[in-house]
């Protein structure tokens, strides 16, 4: 290991989930895992909402307060997989999409828990199309 240069942080590597440490044991649970990949699919651009992962004729689109409620996941002591279910906006290329939804996901899992992410599935439940409404003119006047 070099020398640290004035200025220069280092941080510590930071135990998996489960790692016993001298002081004791750091447990991730995961509906915390849930929450921060909720956030990290909400952050995409495209993505309307998440969904229950209900399907039928009206997928329900669900705040920021339910965002575990759109996700599953498993979680071991140092691996994570996801699976997402999202509504996105009426007009984006679904397949870009999903694919920063993955990336976002991710990285957030990964840089927050230390966990190595094997796989974020996206499932897309509905499209929204409230926004294309509002923009449409009034037909009368």
């Amino acid at each position: 290991m070099s020398a640290m240069q004035p200025g220069e942080l280092r941080y510590p590597e930071a135990p998996l989930h489960g790692a016993r440490e001298a002081l004791g044991t750091v447990k991730i649970a995961g509906e915390v895992v849930s929450v921060i990949a909720g956030l990290a699919a909400m952050e995409v651009e495209g993505v309307a909402g998440m969904s229950s992962g209900i399907t039928g004729d009206i997928a329900e689109l669900l705040g920021r307060r339910n965002l575990a409620k759109g996700v599953k996941v498993e979680v071991g002591e140092r691996e994570a997989a996801v699976d997402l279910y999202i509504i996105v906006d009426y007009g984006v290329r679904i397949p870009e999409v999903a694919w920063k939804v993955q990336q976002n996901v991710k990285q957030a899992i990964e840089s927050m828990t230390g966990r190595e992410v094997v796989e974020v599935n996206v499932h897309v439940q509905g499209v929204n199309f409230l926004a294309q409404e509002k923009k449409e003119e009034p037909r009368v006047r």
